[in-house]
Formats: structure tokens, C-alpha cells, sequence
């Protein structure tokens, strides 16, 4: 990928900056119980990035429902309305937005969703609404994407060539509108194993912790820190279901595997990739740890895992063992591997940047965090 120089940055809202998914499942599936269905998210593709109308439009064929798309919207609105106020940020869009804010960057965003959906999502996110230049709703124009036009419009508006653009979507209707409008596109697939389907953009990530703005002549990320990525801390607990046995002997490291049951909500909030922090197993202490989330590519695992890899010499099984994690950082974004030498390599890499990492004064005082202890 050759650099771009680029003077402002188009964003999508839905998936992109914010994570909606979830609450659309959630919503549906209420929606589509009035009607004795069930939804089992096989329309999402089809939705994703869509309008309103059209969205609902999908839905309503796909199910076979007996009322119009007008009378679907009208029905479904007030669920959404009260969901969405409490629409978490998806991980590194604070920090993107703070970044680009901090150095003079013009940002527009530029959503398929009304203007006023736009407005109260953007209302529960503070600093948010004033670090936009330009916002414009899919209402604010004769079409939305995959049409160009919204993009255009938010040049125009933003007084700047469509070709010194970069726009970050989520969806395939909105990397259409971004080739289609002349700009660069980085393209953040929300949805697990789609990236395949996003050729048309210039670059594809795995989720917005892994953007590198110097590729395309923006003032770099400077928030690295020997090799990882510093993150809010956040919690994961229970039993080891799988224990030093399960490919301990052959990666060198002793796993232990955790039930994602029960971290469904979690799970979806924090893209796959390997992070890193402190592990408390209740009869043994606090060790340095990696832990992976994801599919894990190499087993070609048919569920999101929770494998988090204890850096300590262990001689015997845990399993059964209640294991209390606590995450402070990142260190890539999940990988295919074409050899089982090459994925241990790998882990072993991984490894040495999270016992690095975690001598730091940055990273070390969370090995005290009393929810290690909490069950010991």
C-alpha cells in the first residue's frame, strides 16, 4: 500500500464508531416475536449499512410478515429509540476521534441513519458531536450508499477535494460509496470472517486499534508502548474448562481455556486479536498473561474463544480452577497461520511482548487488582 497524502477523514456512525450490532439483534429479535418468528441473524449482511427503509424492507421480505415496510419502521422505531442511548464506542474510536480532534484534522461523519437518530446517538458520547466538522444524515440527501452522494456532499461541505478523503466504513454499501465518491477507503468489517467481501476497498482491518494513519500521510498514533497497545482495563472470571492439557505440551505454554458462556455482550464489544494483562487462579497466585478471542483460524474453531495462555511453568492440569483475568493492553489483530510452527512462533513472539510489557510501571500496578484475589 503506498502512502496517501490525505487533509480530513469521513466516518461512518453504525458499526464503524459505534457498536450497534448488538442492539439490532437484540431489537428484531422482540420485534420478530411479535409475529411468532424467531430471528436467527441471517439477514445482517443484507441490512448492514443500509438505510432504514431499505433494511426493513429486507426484513420484512425475508421473514414473509404480513405489514409494510412503513408500518415495520413505525412499529420497530420506539425499540430502537430507547436503545439507543446507551450505544458503547467501539474499541479505538475514542481514541481515533481524540487523535484526529488533537492535531487539527477535519473530520465529517457521514451515516445512512436519520439526522436525529445520528444526533441522539452522538449525544451519550462526550466531546463527540463538536469534534465533527460536517454530519449528515441519510435523510440529508436524494440517496444513500451505496450512492456516492453523501460522500460527496461531505467534501463539498468540508470545502476539500473528494480525492484527499479517507472514509473508514464497516459495511460493503458504504465502501462501494467511498470508491464510488473518488476518496481512499479503509474498510473495518463488522461482521466475523467478511473481510473476504471487501476487495473493493484500499485497505481492511480488523478493527479500528489496528489503523495505521501514517499510510496515509496523517499524523501517527504515538500511544504504543513496547510493542502493545495501553487499553481501559476490563474483566473476564470462571472456570478453567480446558486446562494445561489442551496443546500446552506442544505450544509450550500452558492454556487455559475459558467458557464464553455468559460473555456473548463482550465478546461482540472487543474484536478478535491477542491482548494481554494478569491471571489469578485461586489456589496458585498472579501470573503474566496472553490471552487470545476469536475463531482461532489454524482449528478453524466454528465459535468465538477465550484462550488465555499463563506465562509460568505449570507440571499439572487446572482444569476446574476458577481463573480471574484482568486485560490492560493489545498486541495485534487475530491471524491465518499456514503451519502449526508458524502459529507457534507466533505465540512465542506474542509472549515476549506481554512479559515486556507487563515489567512496566504502566501495566505492572494492575497485578494487584483485588478482583485477582477476589476468589483465592
Amino acid at each position: 500500500m503506498t502512502t496517501k497524502l490525505i487533509s480530513c477523514v469521513i466516518l461512518d456512525l453504525d458499526g464503524t464508531l459505534l457498536n450497534t450490532d448488538g442492539v439490532v439483534g437484540k431489537v428484531l429479535k422482540v420485534m420478530l416475536n411479535k409475529y411468532g418468528k424467531e430471528w436467527d441473524g441471517r439477514e445482517t449482511l443484507k441490512i448492514l449499512g443500509k438505510t432504514p427503509f431499505e433494511s426493513a424492507a429486507a426484513v420484512i421480505q425475508d421473514y414473509a410478515l404480513p405489514c409494510s415496510t412503513t408500518d415495520f419502521i413505525s412499529q420497530i422505531s420506539p425499540f430502537f429509540y430507547d436503545q439507543q442511548w446507551n450505544i458503547k464506542a467501539l474499541p479505538g474510536a475514542n481514541r481515533l476521534i481524540k487523535h484526529l480532534k488533537s492535531h487539527g484534522i477535519p473530520m465529517a461523519l457521514a451515516s445512512n441513519s436519520p439526522r436525529e437518530s445520528i444526533e441522539a446517538k452522538l449525544s451519550s458520547h462526550d466531546g463527540w458531536k463538536n469534534s465533527f466538522s460536517v454530519i449528515i444524515g441519510g435523510d440529508e440527501v436524494r440517496t444513500g450508499k451505496p450512492s456516492p452522494e453523501i460522500f460527496l456532499e461531505a467534501a463539498r461541505r468540508l470545502s476539500v477535494e473528494p480525492s484527499s478523503c479517507l472514509v473508514i466504513e464497516d459495511s460493503l454499501p458504504g465502501v462501494t460509496a467511498g470508491k464510488a465518491a473518488g476518496m481512499e477507503v479503509v474498510a473495518v468489517p463488522s461482521l466475523p470472517k467478511q473481510s473476504h467481501l471487501y476487495t473493493a476497498a484500499d485497505e481492511v482491518i480488523s478493527s479500528l486499534l489496528d489503523l495505521q494513519l501514517k499510510n496515509w500521510g496523517l499524523p501517527p498514533f504515538e500511544d504504543w508502548v513496547e510493542g502493545t497497545l495501553p487499553l481501559d482495563r476490563w474483566y473476564i472470571g470462571g472456570p478453567v474448562v480446558k486446562g494445561f492439557g489442551r496443546g500446552s505440551k506442544v505450544l509450550g505454554i500452558p492454556t487455559a481455556n475459558l467458557s464464553a458462556e455468559g460473555y456473548s455482550d463482550l465478546l461482540q464489544e472487543h474484536p478478535a486479536g491477542v491482548y494481554f494483562g494478569w491471571a489469578g487462579l485461586s489456589t496458585r497466585g498472579v501470573f503474566k498473561m496472553v490471552m487470545s478471542i476469536g475463531w482461532n483460524p489454524y482449528f478453524n474453531n466454528k465459535e468465538k474463544t477465550i484462550e488465555p495462555w499463563l506465562l509460568h511453568d505449570f507440571n499439572e492440569d487446572f482444569y476446574g480452577e476458577e481463573l480471574r483475568l484482568v486485560i490492560v493492553g493489545y498486541i495485534r489483530p487475530e491471524a491465518n497461520f499456514p503451519t502449526l510452527e508458524s502459529l507457534i512462533a507466533k505465540i512465542h513472539e506474542d509472549r515476549g511482548f506481554a512479559e515486556r510489557a507487563l515489567d512496566l510501571p504502566l501495566y505492572s500496578r494492575y497485578k494487584n487488582d483485588s478482583y485477582l484475589r477476589s476468589s483465592q
